[in-house]
């Protein structure tokens, strides 16, 4: 089997070195989705951002939601991190967002290092 959704995921890690690439590593979360935000759209990517979904629990929709960072081509989650390091719970993380949103690939980026680190998480 080959890799999943390897055309998109090379376009998404490759706007994801292109902010590092500017603005390196220090800022929060929210600065690095404004600016993948941006080259997101100057590249014509479909995206939502801060996409909600609900979480069913033994059939009853629970009261609170979860919003992945983006969705990207309508099938690819995209998780955010400005952290020294990535950490199993980032992991865990994108994996419960698989489950919820059914979608196969998570695409977990940390720009809190001095390189982009990612990681391609499948369900």
């Amino acid at each position: 089997m080959g890799i999943i959704y390897k055309e998109e995921s090379y376009k998404i890690v490759g706007i994801c070195m292109e902010v590092h690439n500017n603005l390196g590593a220090g800022f929060s979360e929210i600065v690095y989705k404004d600016a993948l935000e941006l080259e997101f759209k100057n590249a014509k990517i479909d995206y939502y951002r801060e996409r909600e979904y609900a979480v069913n629990y033994k059939g009853i929709i629970l009261p609170h939601k979860f919003y992945a960072d983006f969705v990207i081509f309508d099938k690819i989650i995209l998780e955010v991190k400005g952290k020294n390091k990535i950490a199993d719970e980032d992991i865990a993380q994108c994996i419960n967002y698989l489950k919820v949103s059914e979608n196969k690939l998570a695409i977990l980026v940390n720009f809190g290092e001095s390189k982009l680190n990612y990681k391609r998480i499948i369900l």
